[in-house]
Parts: structure tokens; sequence; C-alpha cells
């Protein structure tokens, strides 16, 4: 094992790691680290196949598991994820759907008991830094915020664990990259512009610069070819790719003491 600090990220679904935090996946890898993943449910409401949505009746929720278990070994591959850990809960889908009364859907799991195999890993891994979603699961979905939830519950059961970080977009940047885009003559997708997903300027403790990694971050994208939802992202244009992705924001959401020197380094001061 690294002598190095071990990163954590928890995600909800598999593809989530590709786009949240995945550029400091790949680049605390690099340089040595030890990053583990914790995945907490299967996915399986994703597209199937067909194309299906998850509340579809026709949708073949058991070969969208199958497929998407695949995609995330191969991301977390290419990411350089030192270890894969999947939780094994049902998807919840997306909030108000049927499927969200499932009793195994990962929204309606028992908090303490997930905190508690997420602090084990933790302690296991003598993981320093945490990674998961903001208290709105960054876009509201039932399962990222319950991500957000077990997550900070298991701090309080992990011996190990300094420092909680969300992965997040300022408000201020969406200016800059809108500008940006502009001035390329590119043209930015819907979804970048929902100020639904973006937190205020101030809340930002960390900006690391990826740009080495873009490339793998597009790649990791690229591993899960089921859910077609994220094809305006995979086939969008290099020059746009790098001025949305080459970049990562961070609001420090917990720490077990006083931080400092974390502003460009998730595990600076420690």
């Amino acid at each position: 094992m690294s002598s190095l600090p071990t990163l954590v990220c928890v995600h909800a679904h598999p593809d989530d790691e590709a786009f949240f935090g995945a550029g400091a996946v790949a680049h605390y890898g690099a340089l040595g680290h030890r990053v583990v993943l914790i995945t907490c449910t299967g996915g399986q409401l994703g597209y199937d196949a067909s194309g299906r949505v998850g509340n579809d009746p026709l949708h073949d929720a058991l070969a969208t598991k199958v497929t998407r278990a695949g995609e995330l070994q191969r991301a977390a591959a290419i990411l350089g994820f030192s270890r894969v850990v999947t939780l094994g809960y049902d998807d919840s889908g997306m909030e108000g759907w049927t499927e969200n009364d499932n009793p195994s859907a990962f929204m309606n799991a028992d908090v303490d008991a997930v905190a508690r195999t997420i602090a084990s890993i933790l302690d296991e891994e003598h993981a320093s830094v945490v990674v998961t979603y903001d208290e709105k699961g960054f876009y509201g979905h039932p399962d990222h915020v319950q991500a957000n939830v077990v997550t900070r519950r298991a701090l309080d059961f992990s011996s190990s664990a300094e420092r909680l970080y969300y992965s997040v977009v300022p408000e201020g940047v969406i200016t800059k990259l809108v500008e940006g885009a502009t001035s390329l003559g590119l043209s930015m997708p819907a979804w970048v512009l929902d100020a639904g997903t973006h937190v205020p300027d101030e809340l930002v403790a960390s900006r690391l610069d990826l740009s080495a990694h873009v490339r793998v971050k597009h790649d990791a994208m690229a591993a899960h070819a089921s859910q077609i939802d994220n094809d305006d992202l995979v086939e969008m244009s290099d020059d746009l790719f790098s001025l949305l992705f080459s970049t990562e924001y961070y609001q420090r959401a917990w720490s077990r003491h006083e931080a400092a020197g974390d502003g460009a380094d998730l595990f600076g001061g420690l």
C-alpha cells in the first residue's frame, strides 16, 4: 500500500465516477496515491440496450445492471482507481418514479448501516480525503442526495478520514465558460447553463488544474457507452471538452482539524 495518503470517492451509480472528480482521481493516482471508489448502486434503472429508461414497463433492468457493471470496471481502470467497491443497492430512479418506493432502493436504505460500511472501508484504506456530492446531490437525484447523507454520517464512525469535499461548479465559472466558448465559436450545452447545479463562488475551497488528464476523463466517460444521455459530452469538440473539464472545483464540507493549504491540493496541509 502506498505511503501517500488515500483518496476515497463515494458515488451513487456507475458513470458518476467519470463525471464528478474524475480528474482528481487520475491526478492523484498518477502521483502514487491510492484512490478507491465506492459505488452505492448497480444503476439498473439507466438506459437499457434498447434505449429505454428505467421507468419504462419494457425496461430490462437485469441486463442494464450487468452492462453497467462492466462499463464501471473499464472506466475505473482508465481513471486509475486502485480498488472498486460496489455496495449493491438498487437504483432508486429519478425523483417521483414509482421505483422510489422499492424497499431495496438506495434512497430507502438504513443510513447508519450504509454509513458504517463506508466508514469501515475508509478506515481499512486509511483514507484521509473523501469526495462525494453536495447536499443537493449536484442535480437532485435521490441516490446522489442519499450518497451525501450516508457519507457525512460515515465521518462520525471513521477514525481515519480528515476531510470531506464536494465536487462542485461555482457560479462565477459559468460566466467565464460561456465567454470562453463564445470566443471559440462554440455552443454550450443547455445543462451547463442550468443555475440549479452551481454553487456560490465563496464555497469553493480548492481549484485543481487537471488539463493534463482531460483526455483520460473523456475516455472514462466514453466507457459508459450504454448511457446515451451522455453522448453530447463524449461527442463534443476537443476545444469545448477541454474548456469544460480541465479544471475541477471542490467545496470543503468538513475537516477534522483546522484546514489550510488545500487551495490547489485536496491533501494540502495534511
